[in-house]
């Protein structure tokens, strides 16, 4: 399907999202974040696709968030219905049955910082930088995302300033999982979603389940979660089949 404000491209079994407003620094209007929408429904039920990237168009941004110009045009009723919609495309990314990686290429103000807290890896370059803004204009976000990544105390440090975080800072305290070189960046993006592309699709989701369900529970449920579901819904096969590749090479030993 075509887009105008994304590009949504496969690589084999990755799925590649570009924000595509390059002389808008990729902000996030209300008609991007539906094309988002569109293309993770479309992968969502391709088999083929086993993980999808986040990145932004040009060399200074991801995203500098939302689109201030379009919601100061809208009336409130308008800019309410719409709200209401962003938070389910929100929901949607966050909660995405399949691995998403953010290739976090620059600025990440903003609603781009919820975003990017809300994917499972994040990978930047010496040009990354966040800003968790919301508190600076009147709003609040990223209050349920972003303690997981960094800890109660750093999340309310970054929420309660809005301040600049740097990408060596940002790998430090969690926000980054990785920092490479700019022009490696996209490349190592899909290097780590091939990798887990090539891992059982319903044991990488499942897993993915398990970690956000298991949120909030205790060591000892998350335990009985993780128990419960080998035992039903994430039910194994037999060793033999899952290590047919190893007893192949080494034979079997009696």
């Amino acid at each position: 399907m075509p887009h105008q404000f994304i590009l949504a491209e496969r690589n084999d079994a990755v799925g590649l999202i570009t924000l595509n407003r390059p002389e808008k620094l990729n902000a996030l209007s209300y008609d991007l974040m539906r094309e988002v929408d569109e293309a993770l429904t479309e992968w969502e039920a391709d088999d083929a696709i086993r993980a999808v990237i986040f990145t932004g168009a040009g060399d200074r941004a991801f995203s500098a968030g939302a689109d201030i110009h379009e919601m100061a045009d809208l009336s409130a009723d308008e800019l309410a219905a719409r709200q209401t919609r962003r938070g389910e495309i929100s929901w949607h990314i966050a909660n995405y049955t399949k691995p998403t990686i953010g290739a976090i290429n620059g600025l990440a103000y903003g609603g781009a910082a919820l975003l990017s807290s809300s994917l499972d890896i994040r990978i930047g370059c010496d040009k990354t930088q966040f800003r968790f803004l919301a508190a600076s204009y009147g709003r609040v976000n990223s209050s349920w995302s972003l303690p997981l990544l960094v800890g109660w105390p750093k999340a309310k440090e970054l929420l309660f300033t809005g301040r600049v975080v740097a990408a060596e800072e940002a790998e430090k305290i969690g926000l980054l999982n990785a920092v490479v070189p700019a022009a490696k960046l996209v490349e190592s993006a899909i290097e780590m979603a091939q990798t887990i592309a090539k891992n059982d699709p319903r044991m990488v989701q499942g897993l993915k389940r398990l970690l956000h369900e298991g949120a909030g529970m205790s060591l000892h449920e998350r335990y009985e979660f993780e128990d419960e579901a080998r035992a039903t819904w994430l039910l194994a096969g037999h060793p033999r089949d899952g290590f047919k590749d190893f007893l192949a090479r080494k034979g079997r030993r009696i």
